[in-house]
């Protein structure tokens, strides 16, 4: 049996929604997060070091990182689907957004919510315009054309063809949907733009989406 460590409001969302649409059988062990730091209890330390969601355990071993896991598990569980066939320019392509996802697109839109926070934190009143003007610095120097170049590149890619990695859905299209459902509320660079917003539509009306959400408590970003 396949267990999911799951967390509530996080990527392994984006697990139980792959194993929905490959249709395995699989438990989740739903955890909260602290509702102070908004970050995840200890007792997932109890599980794998680093204290962190998702992990899966399949077949004895404690598997971490979420493109790691959906890679296993579309490989170990698939049989062929969810991948586009190797040796193609899809497959290619498929890779790329595969890896994308966590290397490329997830740590700005950290920085981004680390940068909101640190302007609405509590702190003297003095302190505030100085929190302000390094979050803007780190904006103006880094963070907006990051952004805006990620989701150029990725608003070409959406309009190519019907998914991320050709004609059919695919594990690519899972693994982007966290940054592109989370940038749309916290990126200048993702909002208006009319791929991203039929791409969320799309994703959200498929019935294995939904079968996840119910599986996986709170999200916010559906």
């Amino acid at each position: 049996m396949i267990i999911v460590h799951h967390l509530e409001n996080s990527r392994s969302q984006r697990v139980l929604w792959l194993l929905e649409e490959l249709g395995l059988e699989y438990e989740v062990r739903r955890y909260e997060r602290d509702r102070k730091t908004n970050l995840a209890p200890a007792t997932l330390r109890k599980i794998h070091p680093l204290g962190k969601s998702p992990v899966v355990e399949d077949g004895g071993r404690i598997l971490a990182e979420t493109g790691a896991i959906v890679e296993h598990l579309v490989e170990a569980h698939g049989a062929g689907r969810l991948v586009p066939a190797r040796e193609t320019a899809n497959y290619v392509r498929y890779k790329y957004w595969i890896h994308a996802a966590e290397g490329s697109y997830m740590p700005p839109l950290v920085m981004a919510l680390l940068l909101n926070r640190m302007e609405s934190a509590p702190m003297p009143f003095f302190a505030r315009p100085v929190a302000r003007r390094l979050a803007n610095g780190v904006r103006a120097g880094y963070l907006d054309q990051t952004t805006q170049a990620l989701f150029d590149h990725l608003d070409t890619e959406l309009s190519r063809d019907e998914w991320l990695a050709g004609p059919d859905f695919t594990a690519a299209d899972i693994m982007m949907s966290f940054p592109i459902e989370a940038a749309r509320g916290r990126v200048a660079a993702a909002q208006g733009r009319e791929t991203l917003d039929r791409f969320v539509e799309k994703i959200h009306a498929r019935p294995a989406y939904r079968r996840a959400l119910e599986k996986g408590g709170p999200y916010a970003y559906a």
